[in-house]
């Protein structure tokens, strides 16, 4: 058994499409788990989407920024933190305009209410027994401070604490990275799209299962960032020049404070 693993597309299509030529130079596989970020902060988002819906075997959970195109949420900064601080205007401003343009995008082309339904997880258990958990940042959580490169034991043990898992793989922080916590294995999917630097690929993972074992093949494929990024310009997307700016590596984040709410 092998299931194929995303996160974190961001409208991305040609980031996706390599992915995808990816899985299929490798034999394919019996599933795909799309865990959340499908379609914002990217060029294509519909169609992101229907590439997605038309894969074999294929579930889906919803992301912090899927949230958002379907409800009235935003990410930091708030319009009260924009009161009290008129430096965050401008990002407010972009903010806003990023997520209603990505609205309008799939309201119009009939995905809304698709966005709508996502669930929360997705979980099974592999052929040798193991449970897993699919979700976009945490058991019952698509947004927060999730897991990534500095995340403790101590951050990390609140986070998954109670998780009836033995395998969890999230997205959510673009960070790839794995971890035990006990006998609790952590895995971060890394990003197709919106990379952290210096390694700007997309990354997706590979659960290879039978019932004597399982084992998690970490995939990284390079895809045409000059296309993706004409893609960016050729909409006029209202955060162009935010979304640019991730694919060519310009996007350092500061771990020690990072929060995506």
């Amino acid at each position: 058994m092998k299931i194929a693993l995303i996160s974190d597309i961001h409208g991305n299509a040609i980031a996706l499409d390599a992915v995808l030529a990816d899985i299929q130079s490798v034999g394919g596989v019996d599933e795909y788990w799309i865990i959340g970020d499908h379609v914002a902060i990217g060029p294509d988002p519909n169609g992101v989407i229907e590439r997605l819906i038309n894969l074999p075997n294929v579930s889906f959970t919803r992301g912090n920024t899927d949230r958002y195109i379907v409800t009235d949420d935003r990410p930091f900064p708030s319009l009260s933190d924009a009161e009290g601080n008129a430096d965050l205007l401008p990002r407010l401003v972009e903010v806003c305009r990023s997520f209603a343009w990505t609205r309008g995008m799939v309201t119009s082309a009939g995905w809304f209410d698709w966005l709508s339904n996502l669930p929360l997880e997705k979980d099974i258990v592999l052929p040798d027994g193991t449970r897993m958990l699919g979700v976009h940042a945490s058991p019952g959580r698509e947004d927060g401070r999730g897991f990534h490169a500095a995340s403790t034991d101590e951050e990390l043990t609140d986070l998954f604490a109670g998780a009836d898992y033995d395998l969890i793989c999230v997205g959510h922080t673009h960070c790839a990275v794995e971890k035990k916590l006990g006998p609790l294995n952590l895995v971060n999917l890394g990003c197709v799209s919106n990379p952290v630097p210096p390694d700007l690929r997309a990354s997706y993972i590979i659960c290879h299962a039978d019932t004597d074992s399982h084992r998690v093949e970490r995939r990284r494929v390079s895809y045409d960032l000059d296309a993706a990024i004409e893609a960016v310009t050729r909409c006029h997307h209202p955060a162009g020049n935010f979304i640019i700016s991730h694919y060519k590596g310009e996007f350092l984040p500061d771990w020690g404070s990072w929060k995506q709410s």
